[in-house]
């Protein structure tokens, strides 16, 4: 994070369109909480969303399966991109296991969301890359910090979490998503763990409780263009370039908000 205000989290509220972005969420959000469906089968909403946000957060990893593909399949070992579909479909699972951890050990999350990603132990696996030890992120064309930048940019990351704050949750997302891609501290699966990262501080900070609204779904239905060009906003540092970051994170949930609306329409309608 390329801010170095004494807290920084809170000070990036006051960045242009972040505070519109942020009432635009919490409005969208309210909405969908409050559809009829939700009262009784929430659980069905939140199974849903899991799911579709795996597939979009696989597809801006470069598997861009059609979701019935997603739900159908059983195996996802059998080449690449059916391992990364399987490595989002168990982040997304795991998740939710991890919200009671994440405000009091972040980095401990960060390293149990990169092993279950792998799928299997490794050498790197489930550890912040050494060095001599290169990165598998194709998506990320960005040049990747040295491993002793990212241990320090990591500690200040797990340090403002765990201090806490006023920063609104969308504004903390953001930012845990963009530092993780900006880092990858891992050797491979690093968008993968950064989008997974970003849902459980939305879930877990209490805007999103039930994981019904995917933002991994609005990242991919923006594009994976619309996704790099917002991220260099945020490599850049500029008031202008992190605060267009986080408006195009909360555009990602407002449209995890409308998938998971029209869920709640179809279940109303009895067609799903």
């Amino acid at each position: 994070m390329s801010t170095h205000a004494s807290d920084p989290l809170a000070a990036l509220g006051s960045l242009p369109g972040v505070a519109d972005a942020v009432d635009s969420v919490r409005k969208a959000v309210d909405r969908v909480y409050g559809h009829r469906v939700m009262r009784r089968r929430s659980n069905e909403i939140s199974s849903e969303a899991a799911l579709r946000g795996a597939r979009g957060s696989a597809a801006l990893s470069g598997a861009d399966w059609a979701l019935e593909e997603v739900r159908r399949r059983t195996d996802f070992g059998a080449d690449p991109e059916a391992r990364t579909v399987g490595a989002a479909l168990r982040l997304g699972s795991e998740a939710g296991q991890l919200l009671s951890i994440w405000r009091q050990s972040p980095l401990r999350v960060l390293a149990r969301l990169h092993l279950v990603a792998a799928g299997e132990p490794g050498e790197s696996v489930g550890r912040p890359r050494l060095d001599g030890e290169t990165v598998d992120e194709p998506l990320i064309a960005a040049p990747a910090p040295s491993p002793s930048e990212v241990a320090g940019r990591l500690d200040g990351l797990a340090e403002l979490i765990v201090a806490g704050g006023e920063a609104p949750a969308l504004v903390t997302a953001a930012v845990v998503h963009g530092e993780l891609l900006a880092l990858r501290p891992f050797t491979s699966c690093n968008g993968l763990v950064a989008r997974a990262a970003e849902r459980i501080v939305l879930v877990g900070s209490g805007l999103d409780p039930k994981a019904i609204c995917p933002a991994e779904v609005g990242h991919a239905e923006q594009g994976r263009d619309a996704y790099l060009a917002a991220f260099e906003g945020y490599l850049s540092g500029t008031p202008d370039g992190v605060g267009g970051w986080i408006a195009h994170c909360g555009r990602s949930v407002e449209l995890g908000v409308r998938e998971s609306t029209a869920v709640c329409e179809a279940l109303q309608r009895g067609a799903a």
